[in-house]
């Protein structure tokens, strides 16, 4: 397989893209891919102070790799969660972020937040003492990742979180969300989440990639990552929808591509829409001063009572 660009030895194939490149090449049109998404929807500059979101997996560890070699002010944020029932994760986790900085960026900064020490239990344990989800502790995990990542970006300054939510992420959310019409979640489904009353400005930089793009990336990169998937998302509504359109892509190549490209092509016309929240205000919760639509106390405030 030959390189469409120079002929040479071809490391990837791009079936929806009609591209076959070698090394050199694929890593010079991922970059670029990722600059031109940026730019096509104002994520941020070369200004502004970014928060990168990471976990120690492929697609969190090649958005942090590829914004610092762009140049960009990008620091990494680890949330170290406590799940360490299998193997420990969330300690593998964290080594492969630590390897990360010392092999491929030493200058680069990372911000660690140990839950279990900061707050005083780890993630599977709150779960198990809310019963949250029925002691699975996904949803819980989601509330408390996304408390912490506000705090960091709002306390330290920064303009904007970036996480590396791929194409097959968002397209399997997608499908999920249109099959079960959730039009409140289509409504904010989006490259870029707007800063918002003490919200900080969200971003997906690798929305127009897959996730083997990724994964063939860190390969070629000599970036170690954790390959096991957290021990609670198995079996996971995600992972089904994720399955289901890898079926459909073998079948037609690129229909990720264009299922998640024209539903933004459509709302972003106006052709599509979907009743945002209206009306929901927002005000700080009096312990912690994060927006919150609920009472005094926000609902991560309430999961410590």
């Amino acid at each position: 397989m030959k390189c469409s660009k120079w002929g040479g030895t071809a490391v990837i194939k791009m079936r929806q893209h009609r591209r076959r490149l070698c090394a050199n090449h694929f890593v010079e049109w991922f970059v670029s891919m990722t600059q031109r998404t940026i730019e096509k929807h104002g994520m941020f500059g070369h200004a502004d102070r970014v928060l990168v979101a990471v976990s120690g997996g492929k697609d969190s560890l090649a958005l942090w790799d590829v914004l610092l070699r762009l140049g960009y002010q990008v620091e990494g944020m680890y949330i170290s969660l406590g799940i360490d029932e299998d193997l420990g994760y969330s300690d593998t986790s964290l080594a492969m972020c630590r390897r990360f900085v010392s092999a491929h960026h030493p200058e680069a900064v990372l911000h660690i937040v140990d839950v279990e020490k900061e707050y005083g239990q780890p993630i599977p344990t709150l779960a198990r003492t809310k019963r949250r989800g029925r002691g699975k502790p996904c949803s819980v995990c989601g509330l408390v990742k996304r408390h912490v990542m506000n705090r960091l970006a709002r306390d330290g300054g920064f303009a904007a979180i970036a996480t590396g939510h791929n194409l097959d992420d968002e397209v399997a959310v997608l499908m999920q969300n249109t099959l079960h019409w959730q039009t409140g979640y289509l409504a904010r489904q989006a490259p870029v989440l707007a800063e918002r009353e003490g919200l900080a400005r969200k971003v997906k930089p690798f929305v127009r990639i897959y996730e083997r793009e990724a994964a063939a990336y860190t390969l070629i990169r000599g970036i170690d990552y954790i390959y096991d998937e957290c021990p609670y998302a198995k079996g996971s509504t995600t992972n089904f929808y994720k399955d289901l359109l890898n079926q459909l892509e073998l079948r037609s190549s690129g229909a990720k591509q264009q299922f998640y490209l024209q539903f933004l092509r459509a709302r972003d016309s106006g052709s599509m829409s979907f009743a945002a929240e209206q009306g929901i205000e927002l005000h700080p919760c009096r312990q912690c001063s994060q927006p919150t639509t609920a009472g005094d106390l926000c609902a991560f405030c309430r999961l410590w009572e």
